[in-house]
Formats: C-alpha cells, structure tokens, sequence
C-alpha cells in the first residue's frame, strides 16, 4: 500500500453524479484523508465530496439527470462536460480515477482513460443483476478494479473477469443500528406521540416532477384515515422546494399540512412510522432506519414503455432486491395513484412493525464493514499496481 509520503504528489480524480453518490464518494473520501493525507481530489462531486476537500470542476446538478428522453434532453450539455473532463483528465494523468456510481457517464470517461494507460475504478457497481447485464463487456474494457457494496457482486464480477472488492455499504456504517426515533421528532419539532408518515418523492428535479403530487395526495389521503397524521418532506434544497410547490399548485395538489425540511432526510426517516419512497438509495436509508414503507415510482410515458421490459427481476426497490420478495409493496407507473398508495401505506401502518424491523436489521448487519477505510485501502493498492 501507499505511504503518506507516497501520497503528496497523488492526483485523484473522481465523478459522482447526484446526492447519493456525494454522499457515497465522501465516506471513500474521509478514508482517503487518513490513508492518503496530502492527496489533491477533484473532478465532479457535490457538497459532502467539498467539505472534504475535494474540487469540484463542474456542478454535479449538470447530471442530476434520470429517465432516457429526460437524459436525451440534456445530452449536449452533459456530453460537452464529459468532453472536457476527459480532455482535462487525459492532460493530467492522475494516478487514479473512481467513477462514483452514474455509470452511463462514468464507464464511457473511464473506458477513454484506461486505454490511456490511467487506472480507473469504479464504486457501486451497475445493477447488471437487475437489468442491462450487457453492460459487464463495457465494464470490463472500462474498469481496472470495481468496488462493490453488496456481499453478492464480487463473484458476478471476477466470472467476468473483472477485479472486485466487497467494501461493505457506506450507509450501513452512516446509519445507527437503533435509529432514535424520539431524538429525531424532537429535532424536527414533531409531537412525540402522533404518528408520522414521511414522504420522500425524490431527490433529482425529474423525480420530483414526476412523483410529487401522486405522493403528496396520497398523504392527505392517509391523513383522513390517521387522525393527527403528520407529514414530513425532506428536500435537498431551498430550490427543490420551491419546484415541489410549483409542481403541486399546477397539479391542483395543495400543500396544507406539509412539513417540507431543507435536508434532515435521516431525521425525517428515523422519526417516521411510515414512509412513502421513490425507489433508489433512499429505499435501502429507509430500510436501514428499520420503518415499514411503500415504495413507488413514476417517470415520463415514453421512458416506462421501454424501461418495464428490461428488468431481470419482479423487484425493484433494495430492500426487496436484497431480501428476495416483496417484504414491502412497489407501486410503479400507472399503479402508483394516490388512492392504492395510501391503501398501501394505510396497510402499513396497521401491521406489526417488529418482524419487518427484524429483517432490516439482519440486513443492516450484512451490509456493515468499515467502508472508508476498506475503499480506501482498495484505492491504494490499485494506484500501487498501476505506478
């Protein structure tokens, strides 16, 4: 492995694409700056990836894009940030670059830097056991060593002949075994003891498009049935905000009785009873904050046609995925109405909640190693091979 003193001419570039990845790329970052103190970070991240020191040469939003002709909207501008990251990269030479997650922008870039001679790394591995199993032939030209998070994927990836790393996942170690629900109702200024659903339509402006008033009229719905409900919405920003307004007003969706949090996503899950999510990582946080949930998604028409037929799997949401079977509902497309999510969500509310916390934290359990300094480690050895 590298020693501190090998690490003060180390150039690490690196790309995370959204939230999510900002949130993932920063625990690899915090182990980085124990293992590799003096190492220059830089590429594309976001807040989290910046308060430890990292540059970030372009703003991650420009990516934050999700859905096929909601990406083809934005192509140009997302390939000229591409063109020049890889030009500017391809100038530099770093001794390493980690792809964070956002693999249709990141396995391209890479795959030009590795025939560069530039060792590239790849962390979170596409879902190919989901859909797109294709994609392992790019990866393998693309990837020097992948970083995994899921106990299974190791083996998927050296079948194929690609070197891979289970490094636990990051949010497993974020996230407290026994979240403290009271702590956070506190925190949020919620009533201790009236129950709590807490809606979570997303964190990239598409996703709120699309998902916002279907969840929050399913949640005035709910609170018909469950006297004194309260309802959180977490955002990522003041700008969010102001879109998911907008989005409910032209909807005819009212915003009455919504406590909508710039941030303190953790919080809004930790004091929930229930909650309505969009899949993605936020399926897996709410998991490993053990509450009961419904999960759904909605996405522009012509996306959904193409995108329903591609999945290997009858699940979508982690939890499901990680647990082979439904241990919550998914409601996609056209069968997420408000009308069955509140059904659904009302039918949550009603169960024993303990054997389901049970199997979230069994979960949590398989999914708990020292991420930071397990990725790290990885990175190190990778740029050691390839000097």
């Amino acid at each position: 492995m590298a020693s501190c003193a090998d690490s003060q001419a180390l150039q690490i570039a690196m790309v995370a694409g959204e939230a999510s990845g900002d949130l993932l790329a920063a625990r690899l970052l915090s182990g980085l700056r124990v293992a590799a103190p003096q190492a220059v970070t830089h590429g594309i991240g976001g807040p989290k990836m910046q308060e430890l020191g990292f540059r970030s040469d372009f703003p991650m939003e420009k990516l934050s894009v999700r859905g096929l002709f909601e990406v083809l909207a934005h192509y140009r501008e997302i390939k000229g940030i591409q063109n020049a990251l890889r030009a500017q990269l391809l100038q530099e030479k770093p001794a390493v670059f980690i792809g964070v997650d956002a693999p249709d922008f990141n396995l391209g870039l890479e795959a030009a830097l590795r025939a560069a001679g530039i060792p590239t790394m790849h962390y979170i591995g596409p879902s190919i056991w989901a859909w797109r199993g294709g994609r392992i032939k790019k990866i393998k030209r693309a990837v020097s060593h992948m970083l995994v998070v899921f106990p299974f994927e190791p083996e998927i990836y050296q079948a194929a002949g690609i070197p891979a790393t289970y490094v636990g996942h990051p949010l497993a170690q974020v996230i407290a075994l026994a979240p403290d629900l009271a702590a956070a109702r506190t925190r949020l200024g919620l009533h201790a003891a009236a129950p709590v659903l807490t809606v979570l339509p997303g964190s990239r402006m598409s996703e709120l498009k699309y998902n916002s008033a279907a969840f929050v009229a399913a949640a005035h719905l709910l609170a018909k049935r469950a006297p004194g409900l309260q309802i959180v919405l977490p955002l990522v920003s003041a700008a969010h905000a102001d879109y998911l307004r907008a989005l409910l007003a032209q909807a005819g969706v009212s915003a009455d009785g919504l406590q909508i949090v710039i941030g303190g996503s953790y919080d809004a899950m930790a004091a929930a009873d229930v909650v309505l999510v969009a899949s993605g990582t936020a399926t897996l946080e709410v998991a490993l904050h053990k509450k009961p949930m419904v999960i759904a998604y909605k996405m522009m028409a012509a996306s959904w046609h193409i995108l329903k037929h591609m999945g290997y799997q009858p699940w979508i949401g982690l939890p499901n995925i990680l647990a082979r079977e439904f241990l919550v509902p998914e409601l996609l497309q056209h069968a997420a109405t408000p009308q069955a999510l509140a059904d659904a969500l009302s039918a949550q509310l009603a169960r024993d909640a303990a054997p389901l916390q049970k199997r979230f934290l069994d979960m949590h359990h398989s999914l708990l190693r020292d991420s930071a300094q397990e990725a790290s480690r990885a990175v190190l050895q990778v740029i050691k091979a390839g000097a």
